[in-house]
């Protein structure tokens, strides 16, 4: 049983250096590895879960900077299920599930879901070798954000939906949302 975990603890580590490693790929290669593997790229969700005037971020392996829980939707998922899904495997917690808004980046060709969310189940920690750093922050008091998350606030400000988002030029890799 001990040999069993030192493997399954080694195989994490690898799981952790590659997703960091395609991380910082370019988005369009990326992309394009996506869709060689068979996953659906093109389509994601992600939950902003609020709870007591803070905001649950997580810390990917694979970007700078702090984002929000969840990811790309498998053939034929629905992106509520997919939601539901990806923060169950990667923060260990059952979330309630809101309407959500639509965010396009026409740059990659990537349409995210974007549901306000509560936890329903649990107390989120990192279950995951996507997930570096789990924590709560006070709205007014964010941490450095991937560029992604800055676009899903931005998207949830608006009453456009769907909210086309331009794309920028990556310059420090973080930045901060004001």
């Amino acid at each position: 049983m001990r040999e069993r975990s030192v493997v399954v603890r080694g195989l994490a580590r690898v799981q952790a250096v590659a997703l960091r490693v395609f991380g910082r790929l370019p988005r369009r290669v990326r992309a394009r590895v996506l869709r060689f593997t068979g996953a659906v790229a093109a389509l994601g969700a992600v939950v902003v879960v609020e709870r007591d005037g803070s905001m649950l971020l997580v810390r990917h392996a694979y970007r700078p900077g702090w984002g929000f829980p969840g990811g790309s939707l498998r053939r034929g998922e629905d992106p509520v299920t997919a939601v539901v899904r990806e923060v169950r495997e990667e923060l260990g917690v059952e979330v309630a599930v809101g309407g959500g808004v639509v965010v396009h980046d026409l740059d990659v060709g990537r349409v995210t879901f974007v549901y306000p969310a509560t936890v329903s189940v649990g107390e989120p920690t990192c279950r995951s070798a996507e997930i570096v750093e789990v924590g709560w922050f006070p709205r007014a008091d964010l941490p450095d954000l991937e560029d992604e998350a800055v676009e899903v606030l931005r998207a949830l400000g608006s009453t456009a939906v769907p909210h086309v988002v331009p794309r920028r030029r990556r310059v420090s890799g973080a930045r901060r949302f004001r």
